[in-house]
């Protein structure tokens, strides 16, 4: 066998892997180290074993990821996000679908603090989600809802997938931070949008919210609303003013999510264990399966399987468009298959030498991928976000009646996709001025 069909070879097998449940870092890891053998011989597979985890995970930027981990977890155990969904609630009940709408919106704030969206729809999955089913909500839209704007925590800055996609891509975080402010507010106003139209047209789908708040209660709501926009502006203002880098911002964020939690007595033993082993094991977690895609993009690397695969993409047309329909493909039959951190890792090594051969901005398709990859978070038969949900409220909605009630969340995340390729300027106005 040729080198190349060494590395086509591995590719298939590590899908293999992947869709039989063996872990991502694992099966990606066995796959790179038996082909380089293949390849070359045993002691070179070894060298590589000894020498790419250190170098790689070792570097300073990717510390920020599990900071951002911790801050989203601790305020997700210390109950941060209740106030400002309440104060929410006030304004917007009243609307058609008014409490998905508050859902959405109280999503994105807790994006724009947490960084993870598996934090944002665990967190409000366990407080929105029964107060629409109290209502009389459709359980489809209930929890379709959440489903899908807790995948605004990949999008939103700070998020861990930017962090992952900077640090391997050799991109600026700080500018994928920015470029992904705005992406993430258009959708959330795309899915607040669809909400408003949908119950209009079928406003049996929201029951019949009778919302009448007295005055205490407003008076409680607003006592409690400061916590997440505090933690917001310490984070995103801090980096977007070049205050500190993302890496600093994520230290800082998970020391003021502490000292929040303490303010507010909340931060109890029980909150810190909870918050502190969920960091540590998603963190774990993630590193593991940032070792085993490093080994397999040196295994691809010495396949030459990336330029080939470059060349074939870009013998049919050099046209972004065309480019651009390949990755989408690719990300939206995996990312029915793979988590989307594994598919992250496991697609780099293949498309970055794609985008740099082609002169494709790097933070802009950053961002059109981290949009794929939030597709993928929602879509059967993997949709993570889906499985936490149902797990949540402990198969309260099951889980076809979830998948039912995202489809037009689906429907609107692809137009999305689709505006933001078209108007790239969305995603990169930010990043120029600041840069």
């Amino acid at each position: 066998m040729t080198n190349l069909e060494v590395g086509v070879a591995g590719i298939v097998v590590a899908l293999v892997l992947i869709a039989i449940r063996i872990p991502i870092g694992l099966a990606l890891g066995l796959v790179s180290i038996v082909g380089i053998a293949v390849m070359f011989n045993m002691n070179v597979a070894w060298g590589m074993i000894s020498a790419t985890p250190f170098d790689y995970v070792g570097q300073w930027e990717l510390s920020a990821a599990p900071m951002f981990l911790l801050m989203g977890f601790i305020c997700s155990s210390t109950d941060m996000t209740r106030g400002l969904f309440l104060s929410l609630r006030l304004y917007l009940a009243r609307l058609p679908g008014g409490l998905a709408i508050t859902s959405v919106g109280a999503c994105a704030f807790f994006a724009a603090a947490s960084g993870s969206s598996v934090a944002t729809a665990s967190a409000m999955s366990r407080m929105a989600v029964p107060e629409m089913l109290d209502n009389g909500y459709d359980r489809g839209l209930a929890t379709g809802t959440i489903a899908a704007s807790g995948t605004l925590g990949s999008l939103i800055p700070p998020s861990v997938l930017l962090i992952l996609y900077g640090v391997y891509a050799q991109v600026s975080v700080g500018q994928l931070f920015m470029a992904g402010f705005i992406p993430g507010i258009l959708s959330a106003l795309i899915y607040m949008a669809m909400i408003v139209i949908r119950v209009k047209l079928k406003p049996e789908l929201a029951g019949s919210v009778r919302f009448e708040p007295t005055a205490e209660e407003r008076r409680e709501a607003f006592r409690d609303v400061w916590p997440l926009p505090t933690l917001i502006l310490v984070v995103l203002g801090g980096i977007f003013s070049g205050a500190f880098s993302p890496t600093e911002a994520g230290a800082l964020g998970a020391f003021a999510a502490l000292v929040i939690a303490a303010v507010r007595r909340k931060l109890t033993r029980a909150a810190l264990f909870e918050a502190v082993s969920q960091a540590v094991v998603s963190t774990a977690s993630i590193f593991i399966i940032l070792i085993g895609s490093l080994f397999f993009t040196r295994f691809l690397a010495l396949s030459g399987f990336p330029r080939a695969f470059a060349d074939a993409i870009l013998s049919v047309s050099t046209e972004t468009w065309w480019i651009l329909l390949a990755v989408a493909i690719i990300f939206l039959i995996l990312g029915m298959l793979i988590d989307s951190i594994g598919l992250l890792l496991l697609t780099l090594p293949i498309l970055v030498p794609l985008v740099n051969e082609a002169g494709i901005n790097p933070i802009w398709f950053g961002i059109i991928v981290i949009k794929l990859l939030e597709i993928g978070l929602i879509t059967p038969p993997i949709g993570l976000n889906v499985y936490m949900i149902n797990g949540a409220l402990n198969n309260r909605v099951t889980l076809p009646e979830i998948f039912r009630g995202i489809t037009w969340f689906l429907a609107m995340d692809l137009l999305t996709l689709i505006i933001l390729i078209a108007f790239p300027i969305l995603t990169l106005w930010l990043p120029s001025l600041a840069y």
